[in-house]
């Protein structure tokens, strides 16, 4: 389970090797071109020579060709070229550290827990973090009620994590759909800021970096290498090619998380499909390919058929008690 302060520190280094000029400091906002052929101009504020916690920077501005906003959920540049909204859930969670005989159980584990309890229309979790573990949850219909679901979490794992001490507390907008306009005359939008989570999984970390790859590279073959000036229409490639790439993986685990997050007998019908072998082996091949994976007519019509019969059956009969973990 990838941590992103290791992960971001270890982008930010091999970008530095490959001759990116690195700056420490908060973007502010942009001047937009007034015509055809004019710089953006960006103000930020430069932490590169500030100290202490209280560091205010210094404000500067720089002048660009082309910007790509990879500034999050709460994107400044996709305010600034009017990208438009989206639908947002709340993920919150604690790291953790447990005592080392629990850690060891975790060691090759991560737990999804789902129900009213811990979410009403997402899941929560347990995920390993090399030697602690992020305890937490997510929702979006219900974000007022976010720490009642952390609760929920925090009992239902209670054997797993007793004895923990909590090192941090995160909280995080996640998107629930791509934004409206993700391109903009020579400005584009990935990873978050663009909306690339996808549904079901709350999966980010990949498609943020594989977008931020597909839009450097159209920007790099468009632009001839940086002796071209590239236009809206060339940043409009990258948009098609994400979307014909990865459009039916988001709409399908759309899908899924309506179908099997919305009620307690829909969650239970979900966690009997995922005892299906083929299940299984349709997921791992569509987590790691992060496209939708099953060509098998025979093994998609018998899923087809146990899932109308198992939301049938658990939507007619009383839930089972909770079981308790040992």
């Amino acid at each position: 389970m990838v941590r992103r302060e290791v992960l971001d520190d270890f982008l930010r280094k091999r970008a530095s090797e490959n001759g990116a000029q690195l700056i420490n400091g908060l973007f502010l906002g942009m001047q937009l071109p007034q015509k055809k052929g004019e710089s953006y101009v960006l103000t930020y504020n430069d932490y590169n020579s500030a100290e202490g916690a209280s560091r205010n920077g210094e404000k500067k501005t720089l002048e660009v060709d082309v910007v790509i906003g990879a500034d999050g959920a709460n994107s400044r540049v996709a305010k600034d070229i009017g990208a438009g909204d989206y639908a947002y859930a709340i993920a919150f969670q604690e790291r953790m550290r447990i005592p080392d005989d629990k850690m060891e159980y975790y060691k090759d584990r991560a737990e999804m827990y789902v129900g009213e309890d811990v979410s009403p229309d997402f899941y929560a979790w347990v995920f390993p973090k090399c030697d602690h573990v992020a305890v937490g949850t997510g929702t979006v219909i219900d974000k007022k009620g976010i720490q009642k679901y952390q609760q929920g979490i925090r009992d239902r794992a209670a054997p797993r994590i007793a004895g923990g001490e909590v090192l941090r507390v995160e909280a995080h907008p996640i998107p629930e759909h791509p934004r409206p306009w993700r391109v903009k005359d020579r400005a584009a939008l990935i990873g978050d800021a663009a909306g690339y989570v996808t549904k079901c999984s709350g999966e980010g970390i990949y498609f943020a970096a594989k977008s931020g790859r597909m839009c450097a590279e159209r920007i790099v073959t468009n632009s001839e290498k940086g002796t071209r000036m590239i236009d809206e229409y060339d940043l409009k490639e990258y948009i098609r090619e994400w979307d014909a790439k990865y459009g039916a993986t988001y709409l399908v685990l759309d899908l899924l998380q309506k179908v099997f997050y919305t009620t307690d007998a829909q969650r239970e019908s979900f966690v009997e499909l995922c005892e299906e072998e083929y299940v299984q082996t349709v997921t791992f091949d569509s987590y790691l390919y992060k496209t939708v994976q099953g060509n098998n007519p025979i093994g998609d019509l018998k899923l087809g058929w146990k899932t109308l019969t198992s939301l049938w059956k658990n939507s007619n009969k009383k839930p089972d008690e909770m079981r308790t973990l040992v």
